[in-house]
């Protein structure tokens, strides 16, 4: 079986299977496990990659007014590959290859591969898209040890934090403009031990305002920007600046502002959201919860405002 993922997500659900000699192309922002971005790319995108946040939003706007693609095929690569599988999503139609684009190549390749769609909306429904992504791909036993796994570790982050007061967190996708959590990401709040003050289990985020995130006095606050790592998530944050109230929340106050990586371990519906979830877990009760094998921790100080000192934020790589 020849198999082409068209979702970071899928990529690392598919290596997690142990089907890595199968996969035969991934999108171009496929980069993990390392070996992947050595793989023919599929897909091409019109966001330049040094566009800020704000520039990001005004572009992805315009182009659901539009209905004009960010993400495209490259059919001719496509061809090439000639795969038996093709896994992709209809979740999110600013992230990803349309879903009638995916259906169209497919129909247009010679073979008529297979195409799975994914669409999580919680930390459970990751687990049945690993079963249903090993039930494509032939190999269905496979499924079971790799939730069985993940499943322990969500279960053990949820009973150690589960008769903990709950610090209020403000947790934001997104600065210009702000955005809530969304999807799976407010009940890996909860889980490991915090309540969301903003998102909605299952649904998607929202677009919030400033006065919003000030009148909401969060005990912590996460900035974990949907597809930013963070460096560049940290390269966004002299947006603060200029937000009246921000000197007097009490997560900046407490030293409670925490930059995590919305790339890897947020904005990815795969095996590593439960690496984000232990994050979580960290930020919000260190002293019962490690970091997950492989985070090392950063402390940067940021200076939220013109006249008096600002949080210590960790920054987790």
């Amino acid at each position: 079986m020849r198999i082409v993922s068209l979702l970071p997500a899928a990529t690392e659900i598919i290596c997690a299977l142990g089907l890595d000699e199968r996969l035969v192309g991934v999108t171009h922002e496929c980069d993990y496990p390392a070996h992947v971005a050595a793989l023919p790319k599929v897909t091409r995108t019109d966001i330049p990659p040094d566009a800020t946040s704000g520039e990001i939003d005004r572009l992805v706007r315009d182009r659901v007014n539009t209905t004009s693609a960010l993400y495209t095929l490259d059919l001719d690569v496509l061809r090439q590959l000639a795969p038996n599988l093709i896994v992709t999503q209809a979740l999110c139609g600013v992230c990803a290859v349309a879903e009638d684009e995916v259906a169209a190549a497919a129909c247009s390749l010679a073979n008529t591969p297979d195409v799975v769609n994914l669409t999580p909306g919680t930390i459970w429904d990751v687990f049945d898209c690993v079963r249903h992504v090993a039930n494509a791909a032939g190999v269905p036993e496979r499924a079971g040890r790799v939730v069985q796994e993940l499943s322990v570790r969500v279960d053990a982050v949820a009973q150690r934090n589960q008769a903990r007061t709950a610090p209020t967190v403000a947790f934001l996708e997104w600065l210009d403009p702000p955005f809530s959590s969304g999807h799976w990401t407010p009940e890996l709040i909860r889980l490991s031990g915090g309540r969301d003050l903003f998102g909605r289990e299952g649904e998607r985020s929202r677009t919030l305002s400033w006065d919003e995130v000030i009148a909401s006095q969060p005990d912590v606050l996460v900035i974990a920007c949907c597809g930013f790592g963070i460096e560049r998530t940290l390269g966004e944050m002299h947006l603060v600046h200029s937000v009246g109230g921000w000197d007097d929340l009490p997560a900046v106050r407490n030293g409670r502002v925490y930059v995590l990586d919305g790339s890897q371990y947020f904005s990815r519906p795969g095996p590593r959201l439960v690496d984000g979830l232990e994050l979580l877990a960290h930020v919000f009760h260190p002293d019962a919860n490690p970091l997950p094998d492989g985070a090392r921790p950063r402390y940067h100080r940021f200076v939220a405002g013109a006249t008096r000192g600002g949080a210590v934020r960790i920054a987790v790589a």
